[in-house]
């Protein structure tokens, strides 16, 4: 049997639109127009390492506010199935679900964010983070598989590099964390990379050049 092909969403486009059911009522993306969102999905409820990421996010929750970013999570379950999910993580972990879950009983925005994998399940949603900015287009994404959880310091690493570029014009390297320096875009013409390294930068070449914010 031939296997079925995955449409994944794309980088700098605008994000798939949706309206569906969650546990706060009914969102759409529009609702979230102007403000960075953080979709994400699991692929379970009552599972062991999806409550564990469960409760991961929902102490990133007061950071990722204070960002002015949005949580909202999502799974193959119902309404009732997430309901009773939250209320468990609360009775047994003492953490309470700030966040509203989608239940996506018929695929549909698992589908359309590419959530399904078939070499992983056919039945449900991978790991998967889509980071959607305030013109909601999608700006990142990343895949886990079912066997591994989320790094939570990541997710947040990876929120602070991408407003420290939209607001200062700047790339970040390898490993960046808020206070360290940034790459500066390298130079477009043979006259600009000439007169790069006597621009006050610290560079190791005309076309890898760091300063400090």
């Amino acid at each position: 049997m031939e296997e079925q092909m995955v449409s994944l969403p794309r980088l700098n486009e605008k994000a798939p639109d949706f309206d569906a059911p969650t546990t706060a009522g009914q969102r759409s993306l529009s609702d979230y127009k102007g403000k960075w969102l953080i979709l994400f999905s699991h692929p379970a409820d009552f599972t062991p390492v999806c409550t564990t990421e469960f409760v991961a996010f929902a102490e990133i929750y007061p950071e990722l506010q204070k960002r002015d970013v949005e949580l909202l999570g999502l799974s193959i379950d119902s309404i009732y199935s997430h309901i009773a999910w939250e209320r468990r993580i609360e009775e047994k972990l003492g953490v309470k679900i700030p966040f509203p879950i989608i239940a996506d009983l018929t695929m549909e925005v698992a589908k359309a964010y590419g959530m399904v994998h078939p070499g992983a399940s056919n039945t449900q949603a991978v790991r998967a983070v889509f980071i959607i900015d305030p013109d909601q287009k999608l700006r990142a994404m990343v895949y886990y598989p079912l066997s591994n959880g989320r790094n939570m310091d990541e997710i947040l690493r990876l929120m602070d590099a991408l407003q420290t570029s939209d607001k200062e014009k700047v790339a970040t390297p390898a490993n960046w964390r808020p206070g360290e320096k940034v790459i500066v875009p390298p130079p477009t013409t043979a006259e600009a990379a000439d007169e790069r390294m006597t621009e006050g930068y610290e560079c190791i070449d005309w076309f890898l050049c760091k300063k400090e914010l």
